[in-house]
């Protein structure tokens, strides 16, 4: 008697116990459908003008509460960001406003930072018609737009510490709680340097909020093991572009003050 292997019986289940005949084929479990994506999900990829007009298009009255809902959300969002983000562009300033500008400014904390950190100022000290000084000053305003968050002044080097000489332009000092936190000396002098290099030596010298990133949006910090792979990566890519720099150690580029005249004694560490 011929044997159909692909029966489903008791002696074929006996048979395939001793290997008489294969295994019986299984039949692959049917995937499931992939789960419809949530409402905020959708909605988090629409501009405010595309939710505007989807509250329109609504009939269903919950839908169109929630929707309005979410839209005035982003809108206070945003309009908080467009607070928060104060700066956005090179401030110049004279030598009599450094302590106001540069120092004072440096001491305030932004709206709802519970950490306190202050605010990174960065002074740009240059002179017109040095081309290192020029490239870097179109580098400066390109970071002014993109970090918001940040201060960017402006000063003639020999406006700023008397009988400066052109050898160390352009400089840049930078601050943060009141406090010189580096200063970056003939910025280019030694190869032309890259916008990505600068961006990466202030964000590892705290003049900048990496955790904000570029046009001050906040990222998100859910937690997620990729979010913190990704900063990982960010920080080395960082740290790569910033090696064999022509920083210094922060010391003497302001003295101590006179009591009469807090903004016009400045001193130069040659």
């Amino acid at each position: 008697m011929a044997v159909n292997p692909n029966e489903d019986t008791e002696f074929n289940d006996a048979l395939r116990k001793y290997g008489i005949i294969p295994p019986k084929e299984t039949t692959p479990p049917t995937p499931s459908p992939p789960s419809s994506p949530k409402l905020h999900d959708v909605l988090d990829d629409l501009t405010l003008e595309e939710l505007k007009e989807l509250g329109e298009e609504i009939t269903n009255e919950d839908l169109d509460r929630d929707i309005d809902s979410y839209r005035r959300q982003r809108l206070a969002q945003e309009q908080l960001q467009q607070k928060r983000a104060r700066f956005g562009r090179v401030y110049p300033i004279g030598r009599d406003d450094y302590t106001r500008e540069v120092t004072e400014a440096s001491k305030i904390d932004e709206e709802g930072d519970e950490e306190e950190k202050g605010t990174g100022v960065i002074c740009f000290l240059y002179k017109d018609g040095i081309p290192r000084s020029d490239r870097t000053f179109g580098h400066i305003h390109s970071l002014a737009s993109r970090y918001p968050h940040s201060k960017f002044v402006s000063i003639v080097g020999n406006k700023c510490i008397a009988d400066l000489p052109d050898s160390r332009v352009p400089m840049l000092i930078v601050y943060r709680k009141g406090e010189i936190r580096n200063q970056l000396i003939a910025w280019g002098a030694d190869r032309e340097r890259q916008l990505e290099e600068l961006e990466a030596l202030l964000i590892l010298c705290g003049a900048l909020d990496i955790s904000r990133g570029p046009l001050g949006e906040r990222r998100a910090t859910d937690g997620d093991d990729s979010e913190e792979e990704d900063d990982d990566d960010t920080s080395s890519r960082m740290r790569s572009a910033a090696t064999s720099t022509n920083t210094r150690a922060p010391k003497n580029v302001r003295a101590q003050s006179k009591k009469d005249d807090s903004d016009s004694e400045f001193e130069f560490d040659m």
